[in-house]
């Protein structure tokens, strides 16, 4: 679900805050800084950002061919909408507004500063800025920031997001059971989070975890008032602390954001209130986006993933198009999930079996071909700190698919003639139905058998894929899903998807299902490790551990070709979230 690439100051090494040079030119770097370029050209926002201004008003129209899990910025965990959601919520830190390495880094920005870390990175202390207010002029409290942990406990009504502050904090983290439920009541809270007073919140911890700033990096510490929240209708109208609020919200068709009166630019310098409305379509037609983005009707394909087959054509044979586009490195990781509990593949020969018999070249193609992605052969991509290059399944040797190497397999797990398999996927995007398509071809010449399981993105994880209970009543062998590093380390990849201590009853990231005692001894070791070596080391058998399990088919390490249209002001790829930075764009006209 999530987000980005680059290399940032490893646990246990404190974090340095470069400043990000910005200068004017007609010329871009690739340096991680906001470069201005004056001039247009194909992946110009990679290394710059394209059409610099300060020019206030317009409106900026965002497609999106599904609908968000959710515009609650505590429950949501779809990377275009962590993007999305810093217009409105405001957390105790974010991402540096930069291009390239530059916007890896971890800023204040409900907060002071960085949190102050003692009792061997067991405490973290913050302290709010003064003044900051809701959209309603009332004031924003640490209490606030609080409860707005607390109600991401309850997964029943909130199942989407990181489940990282239930596994990390101390006290009565482990059986704490959320606001709404001990409201009526009032005879529990989180013991684990102090605020003594207005501004200032404490968060203590289980163990010592020195990567704690980028866990309140996620909206889930953007402030709630308990007296507004609703529960899962809280996001038909989240209450503000950002430059935008909402104006309206049809579920599933369409919200539209305009400028939050209350809003003071100092309280958070990553984000802008340039236009004078921002409106978000939801459940439009892919291609339809792509054409509309390509005529100037829209400004941006909200999902941040590239364009289609169609565009991507026109777009590539166009010198014109192409100057207007860009084909970041997004850090993401497009593969599928492969459960460890679903009969037979609770069998790991016929897991195995699976990943040789796998065409990933057409894999590949269905997911744009070069320019979509690289072929993987591992669980974490290259952007990762610690990654190294290996390949189990003959992934890269025989990207057609090794079939004998397959049917192998297939006799060691009792299945000599194959198997029966649903696979689950999201049938509002395109190249995921494609690419599993591909996937029932490629396996069934080893004799597996795939049945074919659409679900639609908003609900895909929050309903089906990760809620194990609805994934063994219905079978589901196998499940496709894009992940991007929650930071750019190997935990900040791995933990929510490969650790069995992030497997929960619902919003589950932990699909596969896969609780191997040396993965999560890896990454426990990985919590306490203190050194570049040690980390990496400790990275690479965590990868290889994984990969021996067969716990993930890898298929490619993304790519995305975005469109950029002429009359869209602020324009960079903004790594972290590996796409264009929604918190800062603007309208010539």
């Amino acid at each position: 679900m999530r987000r980005k690439t680059g290399m940032l100051a490893a646990a246990g090494v404190v974090i340095t805050l470069t400043a990000a040079a910005c200068s004017s030119g007609s010329s871009s770097s690739s340096g991680g800084n906001n470069t201005t370029t004056n001039a247009v050209a194909f992946n110009a926002g990679v290394t710059g950002t394209v059409n610099a201004s300060t020019r206030k008003g317009g409106t900026i129209t965002f497609d999106n061919s599904s609908a968000p899990d959710s515009t609650d910025a505590g429950n949501t965990y779809y990377a275009f909408n962590l993007n999305f959601t810093r217009l409105y919520a405001t957390p105790l830190t974010t991402y540096k507004a930069c291009t390239g390495a530059c916007g890896d880094q971890v800023v204040p920005a409900l907060a002071t500063a960085l949190g102050t870390a003692t009792d061997s990175n067991k405490t973290w202390t913050y302290h709010i800025k003064s003044g900051v207010k809701f959209e309603d002029g009332s004031p924003v409290t640490s209490q606030d920031v609080k409860y707005a942990v607390e109600r991401t406990f309850d997964r029943t009504v909130l199942p989407n997001g990181p489940s990282y502050f239930a596994s990390l904090l101390a006290g009565n983290a482990a059986t704490y059971p959320g606001p709404f439920k001990d409201r009526a009541k009032n005879v529990m809270a989180l013991t684990a989070i102090d605020t003594p007073d207005p501004t200032t919140i404490v968060f203590h911890l289980k163990q010592p975890f020195a990567s704690f700033n980028y866990v309140v990096a996620f909206p889930q510490t953007a402030p709630v008032p308990p007296d507004k929240d609703k529960g899962t209708n809280y996001q038909l109208h989240p209450q503000s602390t950002g430059p935008y609020m909402f104006q309206s919200y049809q579920l599933n068709k369409q919200y539209t954001l305009v400028p939050n009166p209350q809003w003071n630019p100092s309280w958070n310098p990553q984000v802008k209130q340039l236009p004078s409305k921002i409106v978000v379509n939801l459940n439009v037609n892919a291609p339809d986006i792509d054409n509309r983005l390509l005529a100037g009707d829209i400004q941006v394909d909200q999902a941040g993933s590239g364009v289609q087959s169609a565009a991507r054509a026109r777009i590539l044979s166009s010198p014109n198009l192409k100057a207007n586009a860009d084909d970041p490195i997004t850090g993401f990781m497009w593969f599928y999930y492969i459960n460890t509990k679903v009969p037979p593949l609770n069998n790991i020969h016929c897991r195995m079996a699976i990943e040789f018999a796998a065409n990933k070249t057409n894999l590949q193609t269905a997911y744009g071909g070069p320019v979509g992605g690289a072929i993987a052969s591992t669980a974490m991509p290259p952007t990762v700190i610690g990654y190294s290059k290996f390949d189990l399944y003959n992934a890269l040797s025989k990207p057609g698919g090794d079939i004998a190497a397959a049917k192998q397999q297939l006799q060691q797990c009792g299945q000599p003639n194959g198997f029966n398999l649903n696979v689950a996927y999201r049938s509002d995007r395109p190249r995921e139905v494609s690419s599993s398509q591909a996937l029932q071809e490629s396996l069934a010449s080893a004799g597996i058998k795939v049945t074919l399981k659409g679900y639609t993105a908003a609900n895909y994880y929050g309903n089906f894929a990760g809620v194990p209970n609805y994934v063994h009543s219905h079978n589901l062998g196998m499940a496709a899903g894009g992940w991007g590093p929650d930071w750019p380390d190997a935990y900040g990849w791995g933990w929510a998807l490969f650790d069995g201590g992030s497997i929960v009853p619902a919003g589950n990231t932990n699909i596969s299902e896969l609780n191997d005692s040396a993965v999560n001894s890896l990454f426990t070791q990985l919590e306490a490790a203190t050194t570049d070596s040690a980390q990496n080391s400790i990275a690479e058998q965590i990868d290889k551990k994984v990969m021996q399990d067969a716990a993930i088919l890898p298929a490619v390490y993304s790519k995305a070709l975005l469109y950029r249209p002429t009359d869209l002001t602020n324009v960079y790829v903004q790594t972290y979230y590996g796409m264009y930075d929604y918190a800062t764009l603007g309208l010539k006209s």
